[in-house]
């Protein structure tokens, strides 16, 4: 790691005034360590020759403000930095999720992504908070200290700018070591982050096939190899911080040595032999300080550089300029293939697809046969590896806002009724959604109505009350296109009845296609597709049951 992340530098933006005010302040933490050093010194050696504590009140006194300006510069020091701290993360956050989001689901795990915009940007605290400004008192107090040790006993000045340099010479090879150790637990981390947040959203089918068990001894397993990678790291930044103190120490102690020899022979007076005596470990102290809070901001800047790598993914192409077609007349595959890591068959095989505007297409076909992945093209979530589509030259966000999307397990948010519902379109007519929607009855009996919080993931409601509330979401968005994944499953038959009509008058006047184990939905199509193995066959119904 180098001492200052050009990239994460350049990210700093509007946090670099803070940045410079505690360089400022650093700079005036060093006068006022030479300062008090000075008169410590000075009242150190007059009280040994006599005087008494009225003629060393004066210096007193400027000793005690001294202190007190010290104290109030580090704690300004250490404010302003921890508000650059704050200003990054909130921009190197907003920046992932957004830059997250334009990528698609399918470029970086969604574990990855939350252990990264969460703990891991949580932890440049301790990069921007002590280790930055300790890295500018590393190289201003040392350089201020060898002037005025220098002024006063040139002997012992060039002892510390010997000794000086062996420091940052053990800090480097340190780091060298100590890198490859941050960055394998921090993957270790990132796999535990992504296991952990896989098997909670999992953890209702788990339970129902009996898995659960087996996947918490797997969660148990990458929690003793990170706890165990965690030691190792420990272990080294304790022992690099004992050989940075033994450094240190056996520095102090050569600065010590001879300055006491002198002082017995009568080269150097009481107060000089103080004053260097006082002023040898603030020499050292901010490289000693500067190891320390190397491994403590390690982590913060390992998980930085990570999400640096994601903002630097590019974006998928999209040409300059287009044509101007309806997004319902875009609605074309050819030749598609979508290939998934770690499988040999693709996910679809040359899948060539035309859906005309208004109509309604059903695809069925067995678990594991490529339906969820042909929705995902069409959301633009996964790009095809060969083959080309209608709308390929249209930027996603545009794309998508042509797109209601009803999935088989709708996302609601932990806020009220209606702000679910508006999401995506914040100037929707609720109550028309709603009842639509068929959800108006039972929103009505809640207890504020259309915004009584609902809790995460819609907590409180049942599965049939979910659904209709991401159909009354669907149908405040007005979208041409409409995508649904299987609507009715997991419903009991008087909810599956009530989403069924909702979704019947939702497909009216749209271009659909609606993914389904359900047989019954065929009846509504116009075309009827058949998937199996990643290949598609498209046939009229009375083909298809004939």
């Amino acid at each position: 790691m180098k001492p200052v992340d050009p990239r994460l530098w350049r990210e700093a933006g509007a946090a670099r005034a803070f940045l410079v005010g505690t360089s400022v302040l650093g700079g005036v933490t060093t006068a006022l360590v030479l300062a008090q050093a000075v008169l410590l010194a000075d009242v150190l050696a007059g009280a040994f020759a006599g005087r008494t504590v009225g003629a060393l009140g004066p210096a007193l006194a400027a000793l005690a403000v001294v202190v007190a300006a010290r104290s109030a510069s580090a704690w300004a020091g250490e404010t302003l930095a921890l508000r650059a701290a704050a200003s990054v993360k909130s921009r190197l956050r907003v920046r992932l999720v957004d830059h997250a989001l334009r990528l698609g689901p399918g470029t970086a795990a969604e574990g990855e992504l939350t252990v990264l915009a969460t703990r891991g940007l949580d932890a440049l605290d301790a990069y921007f908070s002590r280790y930055l400004p300790q890295l500018v008192l590393a190289v201003v107090a040392p350089c201020a200290v060898l002037v005025v040790v220098g002024g006063t006993d040139v002997l012992s000045a060039v002892v510390i700018a010997v000794t000086l340099p062996l420091i940052p010479v053990f800090m480097i090879l340190v780091g060298l070591h100590t890198r490859a150790r941050t960055e394998r637990q921090w993957a270790l981390l990132e796999r535990l982050g992504g296991h952990f947040l896989d098997v909670v959203q999992g953890l209702p089918t788990l339970k129902v096939f009996g898995r659960a068990r087996a996947q918490a001894a797997v969660i148990r397993d990458v929690t003793d190899a990170h706890r165990r990678a965690t030691m190792r790291t420990l272990r080294v930044a304790f022992l690099s911080a004992l050989v940075l103190e033994l450094l240190a120490t056996l520095a102090v102690a050569l600065v010590a040595v001879q300055i006491g020899l002198r002082l017995l022979d009568g080269g150097v007076s009481y107060e000089t032999a103080l004053l260097v005596l006082i002023l040898a470990p603030e020499a050292y102290l901010p490289l000693r300080r500067v190891g320390e809070h190397f491994h403590a901001s390690m982590e913060g800047v390992t998980a930085a550089g990570r999400v640096l790598d994601v903002l630097a993914t590019p974006l998928p192409a999209v040409p300059e300029t287009r044509a101007r077609v309806p997004a319902a007349e875009r609605m074309r595959l050819e030749d598609v293939t979508v290939r998934r890591p770690g499988r040999d068959r693709p996910a679809l095989d040359a899948v060539t697809l035309t859906v005309r505007p208004g109509e309604r297409l059903v695809v069925v076909g067995p678990s594991g046969a490529g339906k969820s992945t042909l929705l995902s093209v069409f959301l633009r979530f996964t790009e095809p590896a060969e083959g080309r589509t209608g709308f390929a030259d249209v930027p996603p966000d545009e794309w998508r806002r042509s797109i209601a999307w009803v999935p088989q397990n709708p996302h609601l948010f932990a806020g009220t009724v209606a702000e679910n519902v508006r999401l995506g379109a914040p100037d929707a007519d609720v109550p028309r959604a709603l009842r639509l929607a068929g959800a108006a009855e039972f929103v009505a009996a809640l207890p504020q109505g259309a915004d009584t919080p609902i809790g995460e993931r819609g907590a409180r409601l049942s599965s049939g009350q979910r659904q209709r509330i991401a159909l009354a979401r669907a149908f405040a968005r007005d979208a041409p296109i409409l995508l649904l994944d299987e609507p009715t499953a997991h419903l009991d038959a008087a909810s599956a009845a009530v989403v069924r009509t909702a979704v019947e008058r939702l497909m009216e006047g749209r271009t659909v296609v609606l993914v389904t184990h359900d047989h019954a939905w065929t009846r509504a199509a116009d075309r009827i597709a058949k998937i199996a193995d990643g290949r598609l066959t498209v046939r009229a119904p009375q083909a298809m049951w004939s």
